[in-house]
């Protein structure tokens, strides 16, 4: 059965439980919850719908997955709704809850400016799907807790899921496996942080973070708001930890002017006008948030070459200063190193023993042994493109790496592509696709592709380009 353009012209009544396309969402995190969403919300006709995922429960992934905790999330109330065209949901389901209007009253009547945390914002995620499937008596959803080990395509144009347990067949297969599917050779703790835990207690109040993102400052947080007083260092490569949002909104402000061609042409470009954004008194984040509109035409006007040379030294940069702390985080962050009970030190970390890690420190040559209690990985894991799932799609010519092998290439809708174009029905969506469109981890754009997406497997017409 072909999916595209079947749902223009066939009316709901029309569908039988038999006739029903089905669809499979392979990972429950934030990207799959937010694909279901826009399902439920933009294929009108009667559907089956399987989500995968090895965790028995919606845990809202890498994003989410210290919901439970008092984590605060690095984006502004204003930028994280789920519901197309209602930038204001976010802020209306706060405003609704009475419980969260008595905790924060200096904010009424709105929260567009705050930062929440995350078991909050996975609250409402988790409402706004369960609302969503209210609504659709007319679908069917399951469940399944086998990983998804091989994908292939059938002479029908269907798919075939393999599972341990046997293979299911699907019509449209969306991969939302957030980072991708990479197992750790490193124990787990209990609250799914992975952690490296030393035999023999050398150094008992020394713990190591592996990276410099948001993820290490919450785990920063998380062990000295449990009572932890011993020596903390945070590892990475570069050095590069988040900068700070500002009090109010950034409104996006960015030249008007011809970007120039070649990286560093664009560089040197980019740095002016956060320059001159710093000057007129709008912060250099007015001018990173006018970037990011831009990032993606930018992305696709570089070479390979140039592409590997961005990520190789400045991406981490980059990073740095698109995913921001809020001011009272970053302070917090600042006052933490200063105390010099954290420090900041760059290197690359080797093998894990029992006395702690070998690291090998950014200008030597050889590695050294780092001894500390814990050592603790927030690094966002990569995509694993050697799994047997993505070692399918390979093998199969459904699809292709990206130019720098990040993940997979895709469409801006998120459409998989392969040697021969576009594969037909098979989507990934949100990190997955980070080698091909810039910031596509973030909420915001992952909200606005699953729509797209939902609307090209409802309608089979595919968004006009818009210009630069």
């Amino acid at each position: 059965m072909t999916v595209h353009g079947l749902f223009a012209t066939k009316p709901p009544a029309a569908a039988s439980l038999s006739s029903k396309p089905e669809f499979a969402i392979v990972g429950r995190g934030f990207s799959g919850i937010m694909m279901a969403i826009a399902l439920m919300k933009s294929v009108r006709v009667s559907f089956q719908l399987t989500m995968y995922d090895p965790h028995p429960s919606i845990n809202g992934g890498q994003a989410l997955s210290s919901a439970q905790s008092l984590e605060i999330l690095n984006s502004r109330v204003r930028d994280l709704s789920v519901a197309a065209g209602q930038p204001d949901d976010f802020n209306d389901w706060l405003c609704a809850n009475d419980e969260f209007r008595a905790a924060v009253p200096a904010a009424i009547p709105g929260f567009r400016q705050i930062f929440v945390p995350k078991g909050i914002f996975s609250d409402y995620v988790h409402q706004r799907f369960s609302e969503a499937l209210a609504r659709r008596s007319d679908i069917t959803v399951k469940f399944s807790h086998e990983p998804v080990l091989a994908l292939r395509k059938l002479s029908t144009g269907r798919f075939t899921l393999v599972r341990e347990g046997g293979n299911d067949e699907c019509d449209v297969v969306v991969l939302a496996t957030g980072f991708g599917v990479q197992p750790r050779n490193i124990e787990i703790s209990g609250d799914e942080t992975p952690v490296v835990r030393a035999r023999r207690l050398v150094d008992p109040r020394h713990a190591v973070l592996l990276g410099s993102g948001i993820r290490v400052v919450d785990r920063l947080f998380q062990l000295r708001d449990n009572g932890y007083a011993g020596r903390i260092t945070l590892l990475s490569r570069h050095g590069f930890l988040p900068q700070t949002h500002t009090r109010l909104a950034a409104a996006p402000s960015f030249p008007v002017d011809p970007m120039p061609v070649g990286l560093r042409q664009i560089v040197r470009f980019v740095r002016q006008a956060c320059a001159d954004a710093e000057a007129s008194g709008q912060g250099w984040q007015s001018a990173m948030n006018g970037l990011r509109r831009r990032a993606r035409s930018l992305w696709q006007s570089l070479s390979p070459q140039e592409k590997r040379q961005f990520n190789r030294h400045l991406r981490a940069i980059y990073d740095s200063h698109r995913n921001r702390l809020p001011a009272a985080v970053h302070a917090r962050l600042q006052q933490e190193l200063a105390d010099g009970r954290t420090v900041l030190c760059r290197g690359w970390a080797g093998r894990r023993l029992p006395e702690g890690l070998m690291v090998r420190w950014a200008g030597q040559s050889s590695e050294e042994l780092l001894r500390a209690d814990q050592v603790i990985d927030c690094r966002c894991s990569a995509p694993d493109l050697a799994a047997p799932l993505f070692r399918s799609l390979f093998a199969g010519g459904l699809a292709m790496t990206d130019e720098l092998e990040l993940g997979l290439a895709v469409s801006p809708t998120g459409e998989v592509l392969a040697e021969g174009g576009r594969t037909p029905n098979l989507f990934a969506i949100g990190p997955l696709g980070l080698g091909s469109l810039p910031d596509i981890d973030l909420v915001p754009e992952i909200v606005t592709q699953t729509y797209a997406a939902a609307r090209l497997i409802a309608t089979g017409k595919r968004p006009a380009l818009k210009a630069g």
